[in-house]
């Protein structure tokens, strides 16, 4: 069975950071990139960051860009976020998805930024 579980959400002050983990189940994971993908209250979802297959690069929104780091571990099946520096605009709901071939979606972890 094909499932994404996002976790690692959280409130947090501005400047702080969290680290996000999704662990995929149900599909060959070391063979597709993987993303992060959020959506805040009102707004549409929006691709974050993505990284590729067998640690391949990285691609980065240029509203996260050297604040978030995407990584995987394709041993454990796992995609993280770390996210540094956090700003009140990246208070959202986080998901995790292929950027391709889309599966369906897990219950995301919130994220809030607040003082």
């Amino acid at each position: 069975q094909v499932q994404l579980v996002e976790s690692g959400g959280g409130l947090v002050q501005p400047g702080g950071s969290l680290r996000l983990s999704c662990l995929a189940s149900g599909f060959s994971f070391g063979s597709y990139a993987m993303s992060w993908y959020r959506q805040a209250p009102g707004n549409e979802r929006e691709l974050v960051a993505t990284v590729f297959p067998f640690g391949g690069p990285t691609n980065y929104a240029a509203s996260v860009k050297g604040r978030f780091t995407i990584s995987r571990d394709n041993a454990k099946n796992m995609v993280y976020l770390q996210m540094n520096s956090l700003k009140l605009e990246d208070t959202a709901v986080y998901y995790c998805n292929r950027p391709t071939f889309t599966l369906p979606w897990g219950q995301g972890t919130q994220v809030i930024v607040s003082s």
